[in-house]
Order: structure tokens, then C-alpha cells, then sequence
């Protein structure tokens, strides 16, 4: 995984953005953070050219030739929004928010939900093939 010192680091006196995304899995310290966590290994094992960052006051995104996906938590739900989703094949439909739009999709993960690892690496790989199209 490539480690990016761009974008903004609020409130990390310098941390890089995948020192600030660790600590924000620490500091949820709950199945927030796990599934975080998850998501982010799944999103860097699908492609190790992945670059880390940190925008919008505290949110991880994970870019390849442009954004791929952010992972935003919240009190019931992780969301993992794909910034192009809604020109990805999602043959076993992990998108089950943010339907309406005509350019992102999303998943709301929520507490026990298990994450289909190899659909959702389907996703990643998509979504890096469309920004590399």
C-alpha cells in the first residue's frame, strides 16, 4: 500500500493519512472500527497501488488514478461509498445506499452484518479498472 502525505490532515500535528486512519480505527475501539478496519484491508489487498488519504475533517479515502472509496463512520453504520458506483457491476448487490444518484453508491454496513469479502473486492477492482480505463 503506497502512504500519501497529501490531503489534509486536520487535527493530526503531520500524522500521515494512514496514521490518522489507524487512529481513528483505535478510537472507535468498537465493531465500528473492526469493520473499518476490514474494509480497508479488503480495499489495499484488492490493489496495493491504493493511495491513503484524509479529507473532509476526518474521512478515510482510498484513491487509485482518482477516488475509489471512502469509509465514513457513523453511530448504527459504517459507510463505504464508491465515488463512481453507480457505473460499477454489482452482480451481488452489496449497494444498498445512496441508490438514487446518478454517480456513487454505497454500502451501509451495520453491527453483525458480515462483509461478502470477495464480492466487495470485485467492487474495488472495478472501480480502480474504470479509473484506469
Amino acid at each position: 500500500m503506497k502512504k500519501r502525505t497529501s490531503g489534509s490532515d486536520e487535527g493530526g500535528g503531520g500524522d500521515s493519512p494512514s496514521q490518522l486512519i489507524d487512529a481513528r480505527i483505535e478510537e472507535l475501539g468498537d465493531w465500528r472500527g473492526e469493520t473499518l478496519a476490514r474494509i480497508r484491508a479488503l480495499v489495499t489487498k484488492a490493489d496495493p497501488d491504493i493511495v491513503e488519504e484524509w479529507k473532509w475533517r476526518g474521512v478515510p479515502v482510498w484513491s487509485h488514478a482518482g477516488m475509489i472509496c471512502t469509509g465514513e463512520t457513523y453511530k448504527n453504520a459504517v459507510k463505504v461509498t464508491f465515488a463512481k458506483g453507480a457505473s460499477l457491476d454489482d452482480p451481488s448487490g452489496l449497494f444498498n445506499s445512496s441508490l438514487e444518484g446518478n454517480t456513487r453508491r454505497a454500502i451501509d454496513f451495520h453491527e453483525g452484518d458480515t462483509i461478502d469479502e470477495e464480492a466487495f473486492e470485485a467492487l474495488v477492482h472495478a472501480a480502480v479498472a474504470l479509473n484506469t480505463s
